[in-house]
């Protein structure tokens, strides 16, 4: 039959699963993505951290090893939220390189070389683009952030005695909330930089002004007006405030949680719609 006999005919054949289309986009980069010998390193020195941290667990649950140590160092040994703290922190550091490093690359391609009309010309929604690409930071970040703390957590819980789990579960509850707030806002920083900034260097030079300088800024702003209210500009403050409450620590001097959480939502938001304005199948030109 002559290619101009045939007439337009629908799709009959199997449809696959909306869940099996959100894997497609982040399988291919968690492919490409651990091919680089960089984020491998990062990954595997991530590590060495919360190894170091199963260690401290063992010496603290025995004690009778250390019976020659006086008791302010046995003090020290304990596991509490400070404990805690100390841990998510490093891990933050290095889910702020994975991002830098992975982020940047995730829709800056798509931009530039216009493929957004063929994503959203098939049955892909633009909040399901945005998932598809968050979930690839997401599987990375919690892979040194809320998996091995929730693994700290377990082995403490299995070495202390059982009262230990009774009086703390909401302490690995706070845990998992407080990170998974976290790598979420990292990743949409990563992706509104990957957006809106197409060139790799730039968009990484941002994320770092996000995460590290604007922090310097708030507090050179606090420090020259004498107020405190700027430091809700500060992501580093705003979620370590927003980590102490989680975890029943006590927090420290500046904004009180409830405008911290209020900060962290406005955020998100703006991120959010950074990304909404940017991720368009066609501009339209007035």
């Amino acid at each position: 039959m002559a290619v101009y006999k045939r007439g337009y005919q629908r799709y009959d054949g199997a449809m696959t699963g909306r869940a099996s289309r959100l894997l497609v986009l982040p399988g291919y980069a968690w492919r490409d993505l651990l091919k680089k010998r960089l984020m491998v390193s990062l990954l595997i020195i991530s590590m060495f951290w919360p190894l170091g941290c199963i260690v401290f667990i063992y010496l603290s649950n025995h004690a009778e090893l250390l019976f020659n140590f006086d008791r302010g160092f046995k003090q020290f040994l304990e596991i509490d939220s400070s404990f805690f703290l100390i841990f998510m922190r490093v891990q933050a550091v290095f889910s702020i390189l994975i991002a830098i490093f992975a982020g940047p690359g995730l829709i800056a391609p798509d931009l530039s070389n216009n493929a957004l009309q063929l994503y959203f010309s098939r049955p892909f929604s633009r909040a399901e683009y945005v998932f598809s690409r968050m979930t690839v930071l997401l599987g990375l970040l919690s892979v040194v952030t809320w998996i091995p703390a929730i693994l700290l957590f377990s082995i403490q819980s299995t070495m202390a005695d059982g009262n230990w789990f009774i009086q703390n579960w909401n302490l690995g509850l706070g845990i998992f909330i407080s990170l998974l707030i976290w790598i979420v806002l990292v990743s949409l920083v990563a992706m509104a930089a990957s957006a809106y900034v197409r060139r790799k260097i730039m968009a990484e030079a941002f994320i770092l002004g996000i995460i590290f300088i604007l922090p310097v800024v708030t507090n050179i702003f606090n420090r020259l007006f004498n107020v405190e209210w700027a430091s809700l500009f500060n992501p580093i403050l705003v979620m370590n405030q927003i980590w102490r409450w989680l975890l029943g620590a006590a927090p420290e001097p500046g904004p009180y949680v409830l405008f911290c959480c209020l900060a962290a939502i406005v955020m998100l938001v703006l991120l959010l719609t950074v990304l909404r304005r940017k991720l368009r199948p066609v501009e339209v030109v007035s």
